[in-house]
């Protein structure tokens, strides 16, 4: 799990700097604004209660979200968030100290859903890096929260349903997989939330 969070650490170095949206927009725009000053400035926990974990885990796991006990859903949404934002957030920070400019489209809706496009330019001190990227934010009851985020056509939850839910519901369906999830937790036990 930990070898695969490179990539997510990069799509979610996009969460650090957002401009101002035309107000129509503000109730969409306002969990990445949020997610991106929480881990801009190490409010790890603020920073999560704004990610669509409900949506996160349907889309990771598919069928077997559905057939999934209370507890099972329950046990993987804290995980879930828990070890992204170990491995994550830490490398994104570490990115946006380079950071020069973001700008953001208008929010495109489409009933539940809406996208958010971007462009990022980073300084690295050799090279200048342009990423562009899309949002994907949802309603989930009354709240617009922050499901997933693609760059150059990587899909953050692709490459980790992929790369690493798939493979361990394989092996072991849910036991393998919360198993799995326990064992890395414990792993960074010693690296705790902001």
């Amino acid at each position: 799990m930990v070898r695969s969070l490179a990539r997510p650490a990069l799509l979610l170095a996009a969460l650090l700097a957002v401009p101002a949206l035309a107000a129509s927009d503000e109730a969409v725009a306002k969990p990445v604004k949020t997610v991106v000053q929480s881990v801009r400035y190490g409010r790890d926990k603020a920073a999560l209660q704004h990610f669509a974990t409900e949506a996160q885990g349907a889309y990771l796991l598919g069928d077997a979200w559905k057939t999934a006990t209370d507890a099972q859903r329950a046990e993987f949404k804290e995980l879930f968030k828990e070890l992204f934002a170990k491995m994550a957030f830490p490398k994104v920070r570490e990115n946006f100290k380079n950071l020069a400019n973001i700008s953001y489209d208008a929010p495109k809706l489409e009933g539940e859903t809406a996208s958010v496009a971007s462009v990022i330019l980073i300084h690295h001190p050799l090279r200048k890096q342009e990423l562009k990227l899309r949002y994907t934010v949802v309603k989930e009851g009354a709240a617009w929260r922050v499901k997933d985020v693609t760059v150059l056509g990587d899909s953050m939850l692709q490459g980790i349903r992929d790369d690493q839910i798939k493979t361990l519901m394989t092996q072991g369906g849910w036991d393998r997989l919360l198993g799995r999830m326990r064992e890395v937790s414990q792993e960074l036990k010693s690296q705790p939330l902001k």
